[in-house]
């Protein structure tokens, strides 16, 4: 079902998606940052399970409905640019996103759940989930639809363990930005920024995939 040639493309190509910058792996490395490495990990679940629900969604035909109902599919892009602009704002205004204050600092739970919504909220990996996998699927190799739920896995999984790699060495520079106030309050700000353009690029999302 998974040739071995197809299966190494495939892996390096979403090894590729990974690690480009986005507002899942940015929020992953701020929580590693600000509460160590189970916490980055936990965001990093948080977004490997966001990238199997989008699949699930894809292979059950779900992601259809998004392509071919305008209602569905701006009701889905105004929600999850929402949900970025806010966490972009709380960034810049609150300043809790990179924090060592412990009363600032999220609960493990929300973390997860901060994680889980930011990926699942977002169309834009759903769309990717649509236009990405199908072309590793053949229907001479069996069912289409466990294919699909298999390369949506390994995408999860790889998600899930990269983001809490680079959280983990994130957490590494902590000793060193507790210090350093200033650098703390620009990595917020920053992050703030990277978070409300992504949601500003998912209002920009035309109706359909590419549009």
């Amino acid at each position: 079902m998974f040739p071995t040639d197809t299966l190494l493309a495939y892996l390096a190509a979403t090894l590729l998606v990974v690690i480009a910058p986005g507002p899942d792996n940015l929020l992953a490395i701020s929580r590693g940052l600000s509460q160590g490495p189970l916490a980055g990990a936990l965001s990093s679940l948080g977004a490997g399970l966001g990238i199997m629900a989008h699949t699930l969604a894809a292979t059950l035909g779900l992601a259809l409905v998004l392509q071919t109902s305008p209602l569905a599919f701006l009701a889905v892009k105004v929600l999850g640019a929402a949900y970025l602009l806010w966490l972009g704002y709380k960034a810049i205004v609150a300043r809790d996103l990179v924090t060592f204050v412990l009363a600032q600092q999220q609960p493990l739970r929300r973390v997860f759940i901060t994680g889980l919504l930011s990926n699942l909220l977002n169309p834009k990996p759903g769309l990717f989930v649509v236009a990405f996998i199908p072309q590793f699927t053949h229907p001479e190799r069996g069912a289409v639809s466990l294919q699909m739920l298999g390369y949506g896995a390994i995408f999860a999984v790889l998600t899930a363990l990269v983001f809490a790699l680079l959280a983990g060495l994130a957490s590494r520079l902590s000793a060193w930005l507790v210090r350093r106030p200033r650098v703390i309050g620009g990595l917020n700000a920053g992050a703030g920024l990277a978070f409300m353009a992504a949601g500003l690029s998912v209002l920009d999302l035309g109706r359909r995939p590419g549009g």
